[in-house]
């Protein structure tokens, strides 16, 4: 292929292009961005800044805490903050995690220096400022020129997008002057005069903070007075007709579970008395983790009219609304694998579907009741979770002793000013064992009927049955990993000439073990062999046979023979076994005292050289995977590592994305290595024994960042002392 020639954008790229041309307001555009992007583009922290009169105003962001909207929600263009020095420079700048938190804004470490989080790119179209663009990465090692190049790309479609829809606000109300935080399409107008018209009122729930925002129109449909000034809304089950509030709980489950566009209606209890119905038309928003963090939507009234049986009996069709509140929680929390998963559907869906504030989940741990949920969803509430507990610990202990839920009564006193306005505590109790309790709290007073704690505890079974089931796939998956590891060398020899540094990560998706292996070998003569291999398969068959080869090749590698011949014996080995698995494998045999390289390749990734002139695949001519042809010869190779140069060896879970070309993401490592080795000091920081470490932990950091890790992470370095 000809180096030189332009690289095709992806599909996904071009989707991301055409979302942006799409977006009708600078959020859309941040969210069409964040939805669209890449994937190592997080979201997390990011924001956008429109130059307004002369100042640099945050106009939209995404999971940006409150002290950074307070503290940079204006920016002086001639300050040295980012959004400023990347607008006035016009190129992007580039942030370490190390600057966010301590020397920030100075940003002149950021460049090239391994360990960028925030990238801040100019927003400029035919010369002219229109603000600035931040968004987080999931790199946290160097980005490479090519991701640079991209989000340069993203700007300037963004840029443009931005100024054709400022010219529209101008081209609107010539005289307007004020700050550009909304930005309307041309049919922005028509649709607002829609709404107006049919007397919808608009709503937006952060499910995050549980913060309802309300216009004054969506007062007016369920006949309460617009408050003076924009505040928090009435809870639902201060607004829902008791009857009808187990339907709306199960609508808005179902609707939190998948994410996405949902309709419901529901009768609302009207100050006059009247019957009235409530239509509500809402999109649930997720983030780029497919967690939903936003409600919005229209909420249009009529007057109620009942069926022709004059809607059945009560009972019954509060019996049935709140069974189908229970299935679909349940069917919730029947997704969840794992402990975590569980703790995200109660999180998610459970939490907002029930109109509760806030969920505290213990789990018992050796006889104790041990916090859960803070740990892992904590974030920002971790310090609200934490009190919650400290409040509730003893009740929480009681009523798992009893086994027997708690309910807050109306108008009792609470434990101090504090204490929710109602609360539950489940006890979570699973075929006789005791798994844990749980705490629901809520915003405003309520009372609970017998057809509320009937529900809830029911509730409480599904609960314990999911965390109880779980828990065993946590502990199994958690052995089958501990044997992985014991599979593995629990250090690497020490060597004369050489620094070696190695990592291996589980695989996350499923209960099964896979066949990743490593070996660092000391040969007769002083010679090292670097061995990496890979058995299809994630199962305990692919861990038996890894054991099997890896056990094999070391014998085949200690007699002497060559790297080629070593593959073939070992190819051998594995054609002969009682399995249809195949495995990829590379070995190196290396001499440290004149950096000669031997090598053979069975259909495993090339290694990587890594010195003072960058980073490069080296050119090793390969076989196909052991045991697929049993009599093949591998091609040997040879090569030379020079005196302070690194060779990198690993399996493809490394690297390996979904939805993304294979190629592509090697040549993203490639072009982060490259930018790591252009710092200041560059590969030759490697002579420092910490530093390989340091390395392998950069290279992995992507992959341990993940939400789901699909496959098995093993890597060799091997660096030839300069001294």
């Amino acid at each position: 292929m000809d180096q030189s020639s332009p690289r095709r954008a992806s599909r996904s790229e071009l989707r991301c292009v055409r979302a942006l041309l799409r977006a009708s307001s600078a959020a859309e555009l941040l969210a069409a961005l964040l939805t669209e992007g890449p994937a190592w583009i997080t979201g997390e922290g990011s924001a956008l800044y429109l130059l307004d009169g002369g100042t640099l105003r945050l106009t939209a962001s995404h999971e940006l805490p409150e002290w950074a909207h307070r503290k940079y929600g204006l920016v002086d263009p001639e300050s040295d903050l980012p959004a400023a020095l990347a607008l006035r420079r016009r190129e992007p700048v580039l942030l370490s995690p190390q600057q966010t938190s301590t020397d920030y804004p100075n940003t002149a470490a950021g460049l090239g220096t391994g360990l960028v989080a925030l990238a801040v790119l100019p927003l400029v179209v035919d010369g002219s400022p229109v603000g600035s663009l931040a968004v987080a990465l999931a790199h946290r090692g160097a980005v490479p020129r090519r991701d640079v190049e991209l989000l340069e790309t993203f700007a300037d479609v963004a840029a443009h997008r931005l100024a054709h829809l400022l010219d529209h606000v101008h081209a609107a109300d010539p005289a307007s002057d004020g700050p550009r935080t909304e930005l309307p399409s041309a049919d922005r107008e028509l649709i607002s005069l829609a709404v107006r018209s049919a007397g919808a009122g608009a709503f937006e729930r952060d499910l995050v903070t549980g913060e309802t925002l309300w216009d004054a129109q969506a007062y007016r449909v369920v006949g309460l007075p617009p408050p003076g000034a924009t505040g928090q809304a009435p809870e639902l089950a201060d607004v829902v007709h008791p009857e009808d509030l187990p339907d709306v709980q199960a609508s808005l489950a179902e609707a939190l579970a998948t994410g996405g566009p949902y309709r419901i209606s529901y009768r609302v209890v009207r100050p006059d008395g009247a019957p009235w119905q409530v239509d509500e038309a809402g999109e649930v928003m997720l983030d780029v983790h497919q967690r939903p963090v936003r409600t919005a939507g229209l909420l249009t009234g009529r007057e109620w009219r009942a069926g022709p049986a004059g809607g059945g009996p009560v009972a019954a069709a509060a019996a049935g609304a709140r069974s189908t509140l229970l299935l679909a929680l349940t069917r919730a929390l029947s997704r969840a694998v794992t402990v975590r998963e569980v703790t995200t559907a109660l999180t998610d869906v459970a939490r907002p579907a029930l109109g509760a504030a806030g969920v505290v989940l213990d789990l018992v741990d050796e006889g104790r009741l041990m916090p859960v949920s803070p740990a892992v969803f904590g974030g920002p509430h971790r310090a609200e979770l934490n009190r919650l507990h400290d409040l509730a610990g003893g009740v929480m202990e009681h009523v798992l002793a009893r086994a027997t839920p708690l309910f807050s009564e109306p108008g009792q006193e609470r434990r101090g000013p504090e204490a929710p306005a109602a609360w539950t505590v489940l006890p979570l109790v699973a075929s006789g064992r005791q798994v844990g309790s749980c705490l629901i709290t809520f915003a405003t007073e309520r009372s609970f009927s017998r057809e509320d704690r009937t529900m809830y505890s029911a509730f409480a079974g599904i609960l314990a049955q999911s965390l109880e089931r779980a828990r065993l796939y946590d502990v199994h998956h958690e052995r089958a990993s501990e044997l992985q590891r014991a599979m593995l060398p629990r250090s690497l020899p020490v060597l004369p000439g050489i620094a070696s540094a190695a990592r291996y990560l589980p695989s996350t998706e499923g209960m099964q073990i896979g066949g990743d292996w490593y070996d660092l070998l000391r040969l007769p003569g002083g010679l090292v062999g670097l061995v990496i291999g890979d058995v299809q398969g994630h199962n305990a068959e692919a861990t038996a046979v890894m054991g099997q080869l890896r056990s094999g090749l070391w014998a085949y590698a200690t007699d002497g023979h060559d790297p080629a011949t070593t593959l073939e014996r070992t190819s051998r080995l594995l054609a002969g076994m009682e399995t249809e698995l195949f495995a990829t494998c590379l070995y190196v045999v290396l001499d440290p005292a004149t950096g000669v390289l031997r090598a053979a390749r069975a259909g495993h990734p090339p290694p990587v050289r890594i010195g003072a002139a960058g980073a490069a695949e080296l050119e090793l001519p390969g076989g196909p995977p052991l045991g697929v042809l049993p009599g093949v010869r591998y091609p040997p190779a040879e090569a030379r590592l020079e005196p302070g140069e690194t060779l990198l060896a690993y399996t493809d879970g490394l690297v390996e994305v979904r939805d993304e070309d294979y190629d592509e993401s090697v040549q993203r490592m490639l072009g982060g290595l490259e930018l790591w080795t252009a710092e200041a000091g560059g590969a030759g920081r490697l002579e420092r024994p910490e530093a390989l470490e340091r390395l392998a932990d950069l290279l992995t950091l992507n992959v341990t960042e993940r939400e789901v890790r699909q496959d098995d992470v093993a890597l060799l370095l091997l660096h030839r002392l300069a001294t």
